[in-house]
């Protein structure tokens, strides 16, 4: 029996760690195609979102499969339910970069446009820290995962310095609403993948050691 368990959470792991990596290169595509102005990248990923809800499914249908047949206690419990956590994290991110795509097939197409905040430092960020998130569950590492929760704070507070400028922005010129507006969502579709990969590190952590450290973000922000 627990040979078989142990199989199956392999496998589940691996379903999960696949999703994780469509997921981060789907991210790092969208951002890509708002940097370079790039509407046929924009495109792609519009295209690609049936392929991570597919993959979503899958992952969740297998760990209903172990909790039914296998009825796992202890650590293997808290592996499953974790991964079906991070499972649902993970589509919603999928979901944000086909929206940060939809306002990039748009702005691809004006002219003479430029970003008006720090659009490049935003995304490495949010980036990187999904991709630590997905690495503290792949090492096992609790260390790494609390790093992507002292992270959350810088992106926020990027996504928050972006107001004034949009509110000067359209000061000078109202026609420029419409545009702010869409920057306003790609930085706050930004700022959403980031709070994601908060979770998923969140649920790493207690996946590792049992701890549940939702809602103490105070005590993940350093001065």
């Amino acid at each position: 029996m627990a040979k078989h368990l142990q199989k199956e959470l392999d496998k589940l792991k691996l379903q999960l760690l696949s999703l994780g990596a469509t997921v981060e290169e789907t991210v790092q595509k969208a951002v890509k195609s708002v940097a370079t102005r790039d509407i046929n990248l924009a495109k792609e990923i519009l295209e690609s979102d049936e392929i991570i809800d597919k993959l979503e499914v899958e992952v969740e249908e297998e760990a209903l499969k172990i909790l039914a047949l296998y009825q796992p206690v202890a650590n293997d419990l808290r592996m499953v339910v974790a991964i079906l956590k991070i499972n649902n994290d993970l589509e919603r991110i999928g979901d944000l970069s086909v929206n940060i795509a939809e306002q990039s097939y748009y702005i691809g197409q004006q002219k003479n446009l430029q970003l008006p905040f720090d659009f490049q430092s935003m995304a490495e960020k949010t980036a990187n820290m999904l991709k630590k998130s997905l690495d503290s569950l792949v090492q096992v590492d609790a260390d790494l995962a609390y790093e992507v929760c002292y992270a959350d704070d810088e992106v926020d507070k990027i996504h928050r310095s972006l107001y004034p400028i949009l509110y000067s922005e359209v000061k000078k010129d109202p026609n420029n609403i419409e545009i702010m507006i869409r920057f306003l969502s790609i930085s706050r579709n930004v700022e959403r993948i980031a709070d994601y990969a908060t979770n998923i590190a969140e649920d790493v952590i207690y996946m590792i050691n049992g701890s549940i450290v939702r809602h103490q973000q105070e005590t993940f922000s350093k001065i």
